[in-house]
């Protein structure tokens, strides 16, 4: 099924994600006592929710998107990959990733695709679009489709091959698939330091645009094709 999609209609994607606020004592106190509710089974006895709100970024409610990096193939002298992130204001950032969705891959036969994106990166930004107030592009809407409607690819579950239970990290995968891995310098939990502490927008964006080309590498090497040389890689 895969290998009779065309390439040049997917749209490959990566989000990078921090709590709200740089320390826990910056929320208001209602806030601190909904976030140590929504922990406390993840917390249980071994974390207070002081201690645990490094990890806030990971859910929509009490974190918020930093950089999302897109992927695309395009032919020009042979397959090329082309990248680009949008980073900054989180509104900003979302309303620009919103017109890139609505004038480029708004078609039927458009699809976005990421690791473990059905879990995380599609609802994640369409959640805080709607916390945001901006109109949430068709591509994530959702409401209403029936399962083989919704235009959404992810490489965790089709290397899962049905088996729900299972889970591959991106850095895991790349490596038993012989890619080349895309976490040569930060990995996720570092984010938040480099955000808010060294301020390094672009260290965040090269990092979250290598997981989008890696994302693309695995989706080739499920089709049987020849991955990507660096050559073939622009980032824009």
């Amino acid at each position: 099924m895969i290998s009779k999609l065309s390439l040049a209609n997917i749209l490959f994607l990566d989000i990078e994600t921090v709590p709200l606020q740089e320390r826990f004592d910056q929320l208001e106190e209602i806030d601190q006592h909904l976030y140590a509710d929504k922990t406390k089974y993840q917390r249980k006895e071994d974390f207070t929710p002081a201690e645990f709100y490094d990890r806030a970024g990971i859910w929509a409610e009490f974190g918020k998107i930093v950089c999302i990096s897109v992927g695309y193939f395009v032919n020009r002298d042979g397959q090329q990959f082309r990248t680009r992130s949008f980073v900054g204001e989180e509104k900003d950032l979302l309303e620009e990733f919103a017109a890139l969705l609505n004038e480029h891959f708004s078609g039927r036969n458009h699809l976005m695709c990421a690791h473990n994106g059905k879990e995380f990166d599609f609802p994640y930004i369409a959640r805080r679009m709607v916390i945001l107030g901006i109109d949430i592009p068709s591509q994530l809407n959702l409401f209403g489709k029936k399962p083989w409607e919704v235009p959404h690819l992810d490489t965790l579950e089709l290397w899962k091959f049905g088996d729900y239970k299972h889970y591959t990290s991106l850095k895991l995968l790349t490596r038993i698939l012989g890619i080349p891995s895309p976490k040569d310098d930060i990995d996720g939990s570092q984010v938040r330091d480099v955000y808010y502490q060294d301020h390094d927008l672009q260290r965040i964006a090269t990092y979250c645009e290598k997981d989008v080309v890696a994302v693309a590498q695995i989706l080739l090497k499920l089709r049987k094709e020849p991955l990507l040389t660096d050559e073939q890689i622009i980032s824009k």
